[in-house]
């Protein structure tokens, strides 16, 4: 994947197909937007950023938390090898499915389901991305990250949370760098803000 070829597909994707209700007059608009259910779908230069630094290779196996409207699903799709991705909610995660399979996407996994520990009978994957803010960097994702492996997560409190990048060498050494400030909504399940809050 080079800047120049996801810069092409960031351009090209019609974002308001991802959007339903009143937030798709606003699609254009390089802000996070509500889809529903507490949830949004992330500002597009974010989704652009994160996916830039995942490095996806065309034989990735990729993990993702949190569905969505299947907006960041889509670039995993395109640039990765094989999806798999868990959405709590149903109500999102079967409309999303449609949507990336009415794109012709056939590489994508679905789950429904509580994603905050992972895949683990799928694990290893070369790449994870958290979609959910969390409290702290949940041990089991980064027990399912294959050696050589990339995980972008926003970890934190409500309201500020840093995104980083978690990276597992080719011995099994983790190590993990902030790229920058983020918002966003809760992780629910076992890494949620309660764990910090309590």
């Amino acid at each position: 994947m080079t800047e120049k070829e996801l810069l092409t597909f960031f351009k090209n994707l019609d974002r308001a197909y991802f959007i339903d209700g009143p937030s798709k007059a606003m699609a254009g608009l390089d802000h996070a937007l509500p889809i529903g259910y507490g949830q949004t779908i992330s500002q597009p230069s974010l989704v652009f950023e994160m996916t830039w630094h995942l490095a996806l290779e065309p034989g990735s196996k990729v993990l993702e938390i949190g569905t969505g409207s299947g907006y960041q699903t889509v670039f995993l799709a395109a640039f990765g090898g094989t999806v798999y991705t868990i959405e709590r909610l149903e109500a999102l995660g079967v409309p999303a499915r449609a949507r990336l399979e009415a794109l012709g996407y056939s590489n994508i996994h679905y789950r429904i389901g509580d994603g905050s520990c992972g895949w683990p009978e799928a694990a290893p994957f070369d790449r994870i991305i958290v979609t959910a803010a969390s409290a702290a960097v949940p041990a089991e994702l980064v027990a399912q990250l294959a050696p050589g492996g990339r995980m972008i997560l926003p970890v934190g409190v409500p309201g500020d949370q840093d995104l980083l990048l978690v990276t597992k060498d080719s011995e099994g050494e983790v190590s993990r760098r902030v790229l920058g400030k983020v918002v966003f909504v809760e992780l629910v399940g076992k890494y949620g803000f309660g764990d910090v809050l309590d």
